[in-house]
């Protein structure tokens, strides 16, 4: 079992930028697949990035050139940074772990655009 726990959301101002954490309970992080996604209101959740074992990323074509993901194996952590905020980033970002079939997710955390 892994358990995810979020942290970093809030209120930013348009073109401000946030630093999202997630860190995992155990000792499985080095071996899980990290990813990120998020669920505005009303909308379906959608794959914002995500991180492999080895460091390779991907992220989706709305944030690409804005957020960053990365992960620390030392402290079980993986983190979004996300820069020059647009209103259209407002949802609530969740953490996901995958290890072979098996997946967690976090509880989420609530970013808001604040103008």
């Amino acid at each position: 079992q892994v358990q995810l726990v979020e942290s970093g959301g809030g209120l930013v101002q348009p073109g401000g930028s946030l630093r999202l954490s997630c860190v995992a309970a155990g000792n499985m992080f080095s071996t899980l697949i990290m990813r990120w996604y998020r669920q505005a209101p009303g909308e379906q959740r959608e794959l914002v990035a995500t991180i492999s074992t080895s460091g390779w990323t991907n992220l989706a074509d709305s944030v690409k050139d804005r957020f960053t993901i990365s992960r620390d194996n030392a402290k079980n952590t993986v983190y979004l940074q996300m820069n020059s905020l647009k209103p259209e980033d407002t949802a609530v970002y969740y953490c996901h772990a995958s290890w072979g079939p098996r997946d967690y997710w976090g509880q989420g955390t609530q970013v808001t655009d604040s103008s």
